[in-house]
């Protein structure tokens, strides 16, 4: 019998899930149970999170890999903490050099693109600093996957093959051979239901959980990697991979009616979230399905995203601060300049994302926000022979212009796409939130807290509400299920309305909320992706 597993004619609604024990929500059943299983072994949210992410690099490779960069959100002991994992670029590589090698921006595949993967670091230093559980248990139920096998689920799946015949058209250099040995291994994509393992990628996990990622940053691990990218003509070497540690960094905020929203700060773009509120919040929002309500929250992400997009970079590089970004004043000076009709401030090109997030929570109270990226798909097409190390391409953010706020130069950090979210009431957790996807995710913030704070929506009910998103000058995209007689009187605002033919550039977002009261939690995921939530 064949059956098509991305059909369905019917609006199916999911309600919230509720559980006191601990939760876990994410793009993927198999990774939350591999978080859910922590939480039975008596680890708390922290291991949970870990688990998760690293069961994510085996079941939902299309969106991340143990190349990744990481962020996390932190809540424990009445404390919120933040971790950025995103690593620089080589010391050795510059606008001269990538110039050199015949670019004219730069590129987004191969060995140019990649930066310092962070992923490990991140789970070694959440671990260490909060973690209840050995790494090496931790990370056993991702080694699984990848040692035992799993059969591909439907959205993974389609995203699979949409790369594998992208990469097949665009990928043909020696440099990209592991990356259709490890991902195509029988010519293909594997199909929907079908089984696939990598035996290379379980042995690589083991590594990690092993040396607490000392094989991959400064031993056999770093050496495959630098002599790789050393044979090819790359510029990654061992000594930046030595070099690097995930950062803990204090998390920026701001209120929001009575809520504080909570995100890493630059070189991530969750600083964009927090402008595009900041401007919002000076409006009264009576219903959400309006079109005045729909017409300013676009405006006044057009005017975040413009300004961060013009800001935004590694901090060393910042040439304004984030504290005048998102003071009263500066988000009253930008309000002023939203009128009736659609404006077209400076744009910007959004790409296709690769990303995954995921959201924990234990019975003691402790959260993670957590969120982990290729950037685009499978990120740069550069896998690391018989080590299942499929490393991002980051690094496509930088710019060649040497007047660029992100101009590229060795050791710099770029803007950054990917951005947990965490929500907090005076001294309370209400919890994390995400919504992953390239330069949607600003926008996923702010509409899912809105839907929250300001049209009172239940976890499942703030991530189900149809989605727009701007994507340079007037033109705005929206779902496939977004009401038409709004659409139309966007139009006739100015907007040049685009309609999606499906969701899958919408982003895809979990959400956990605590009631202090009873200390139930409550979560949602999305219907976007393969979605799912582990409680008990």
């Amino acid at each position: 019998m064949t059956v098509d597993y991305l059909y369905n004619p019917y609006p199916l609604a999911r309600n919230s899930v509720f559980a006191n024990k601990g939760m876990v929500a994410t793009s993927q059943p198999l990774a939350a149970q591999a978080g859910l299983e922590m939480l039975k072994k008596g680890g708390n949210a922290i291991d949970a999170a870990i688990a998760t992410a690293a069961a994510l690099t085996v079941v939902e490779p299309t969106s991340n890999g143990i190349g990744s960069d990481a962020f996390a959100l932190v809540w424990t002991n009445s404390q919120l903490y933040g971790l950025n994992g995103s690593g620089p670029s080589p010391k050795n590589i510059s606008i001269e050099a990538v110039r050199r090698k015949g670019h004219e921006k730069m590129p987004a595949h191969g060995l140019v693109p990649v930066t310092v993967p962070g992923a490990p670091s991140a789970w070694v230093e959440l671990s260490k600093r909060f973690g209840k559980l050995p790494l090496p248990d931790v990370l056993e139920p991702a080694i699984r996957y990848a040692e035992e096998g799993y059969p591909v689920s439907p959205t993974l799946g389609k995203f699979w093959d949409l790369a594998y015949k992208n990469y097949k058209t665009l990928l043909h250099g020696e440099e990209f051979k592991g990356w259709f040995e490890t991902f195509a291994p029988n010519g293909r994509a594997p199909r929907i239901g079908e089984v696939w393992k990598s035996k290379a990628h379980a042995e690589t996990l083991h590594s990690i959980a092993e040396t607490n990622a000392e094989s991959f940053y400064k031993g056999d691990l770093a050496d495959q990697i630098a002599d790789f990218f050393s044979k090819h003509g790359g510029f990654l070497s061992k000594e930046d991979l030595a070099a690097y540690k995930a950062e803990w960094v204090n998390p920026i905020s701001i209120e929001y009616r009575g809520y504080n929203v909570w995100e890493i700060p630059p070189n991530g773009q969750g600083i964009v979230a927090l402008m595009a509120l900041n401007i919002a919040k000076g409006f009264e929002w009576n219903d959400k399905d309006t079109v005045d309500t729909y017409h300013k929250q676009i405006e006044a992400m057009k005017l975040a995203y413009t300004d961060g997009k013009a800001y935004v970079t590694d901090p060393k590089d910042m040439k304004m601060a984030v504290e005048d970004l998102l003071s009263e004043v500066y988000g009253q000076q930008r309000r002023d300049l939203i009128g009736e009709e659609a404006m077209s401030p400076e744009p910007y090109q959004p790409v296709h994302s690769g990303t995954v997030y995921l959201a924990t929570a234990d019975g003691d109270g402790n959260m993670v926000s957590f969120i982990q990226s290729n950037y685009m798909g499978f990120g740069s097409g550069i896998v690391i022979p018989e080590t299942g190390i499929a490393l991002q391409n980051r690094g496509h953010d930088f710019s060649l212009d040497e007047t660029h706020p992100n101009a590229l130069k060795g050791g710099k950090n770029t803007y950054h796409t990917i951005i947990p979210g965490f929500l907090t009431k005076g001294k309370e957790a209400v919890g994390p939130f995400g919504v992953m996807g390239g330069y949607m995710q600003p926008q996923g913030h702010m509409q899912v807290i809105m839907n929250t704070i300001d049209f009172h929506l239940n976890p499942q009910a703030a991530l189900d509400a149809p989605r727009w998103q701007w994507l340079k000058g007037k033109k705005v995209m929206v779902e496939p299920h977004f009401p038409s007689h709004l659409a139309q009187a966007l139009s006739r605002k100015g907007h040049e309305v685009e309609v999606a033919i499906d969701s899958g550039s919408f982003g895809r977002g979990q959400i956990i909320w605590r009631d202090w009261e009873t200390g139930v939690l409550v979560g949602g995921t999305e219907g976007r992706t393969d979605g799912s939530i582990a409680c008990w």
